[in-house]
């Protein structure tokens, strides 16, 4: 997956239907927070071994919500001049000093 053409494209889409006055760090910041609740319904009520095996329908619609949440954290990297690449990298560095034993 290469994050900066993947950027761009969400540039285009942008630009081309004038959204670019609403992504502002906070609209997008909150706009994923909504994704990511879409994405929690999902599981709402299901137990732990059903939450792993979804049916396909449920599947896709889980993959749909995942995608509108990273696409909206690329946008707001953009937005604020952020290195998706780098502060994911960063932070699994910092997990690894913390965490690996």
């Amino acid at each position: 997956m290469n994050l900066d053409e993947l950027t761009q494209r969400l540039h285009l889409i942008r630009d081309q239907n004038d959204w670019r006055q609403f992504h502002s760090p906070k609209n997008l910041a909150m706009a994923a927070s909504v994704e990511m609740a879409e994405l929690v319904e999902i599981f709402q009520w299901l137990s732990e071994d059903q939450s792993r095996q979804l049916p396909p329908d449920k599947l896709e619609h889980a993959g749909q919500e995942v995608g509108d949440i990273v696409m909206y954290l690329l946008m707001m990297c953009s937005e604020l001049g952020l290195d998706m690449e780098q502060v994911v990298l960063s932070k699994l560095a910092d997990n690894e000093r913390r965490f690996s034993k």
